[in-house]
């Protein structure tokens, strides 16, 4: 008898006119799209794994991946790729790829970099200010006492940020003097990568 036990395995695979329109729209191959709709299916309670393909998982559960659980922007990144109305910030499975997509290695640096300074620009307000470069300083050196820096170590930090990023001296950088920057530094493109 044909029971549903002979078609256990198809129910976690991605209708094929979606999976090449996935393909056509990001940055990752059938195998990569395959393996993150396994990813995301595996956040979601066993009973709503069928119908993948519409459902959310919640920003708690996507930082339970462990690529994400190590990012010290791992609350901005939800952040950044949710389309959440709520603002939850909760993702859904076309969020989930285009998160990968932007991090993953085929990302031209254009891209990264664009989606990088959204994650940056902490109160998404279009440019990095001192608060954001403050935000993202404490992002990357920790909150811990000992590894926190001094206000003044923080101001010179920042000083020097700005000295060499704000081109036109207004005290804040633009998407175009970021991504000036970070043309400079043949290192960001592949440091900024989630590889499941």
């Amino acid at each position: 008898e044909q029971g549903s036990g002979a078609m256990g395995g198809s129910a976690s695979l991605i209708p094929r006119d979606l999976l090449g329109e996935y393909q056509e729209l990001t940055f990752l191959s059938k195998q990569e799209i395959l393996l993150a709709y396994r990813r995301f299916s595996e956040l979601l309670p066993k009973e709503e794994r069928e119908n993948a393909c519409s459902a959310r998982v919640p920003k708690s559960q996507i930082l339970t991946l462990p690529e994400l659980r190590a990012n010290p922007f791992q609350h901005r990144i939800c952040h950044v790729f949710s389309t959440s109305e709520t603002g939850d910030d909760s993702m859904s499975f076309e969020d989930f790829l285009d998160m990968l997509s932007v991090f993953s290695d085929s990302a031209t640096s254009d891209i990264k970099s664009h989606y990088a300074f959204r994650i940056f620009d902490f109160d998404n307000d279009g440019i990095l200010d001192r608060k954001d470069l403050e935000q993202l300083v404490n992002c990357l050196t920790g909150q811990g006492e000992e590894s926190r820096l001094s206000s003044a170590e923080m101001e010179q930090l920042i000083q020097n940020i700005l000295e060499e990023s704000d081109i036109d001296k207004d005290g804040t950088i633009n998407l175009s003097e970021f991504q000036h920057v970070v043309s400079r530094s043949p290192d960001f493109a592949s440091s900024f990568k989630i590889v499941l």
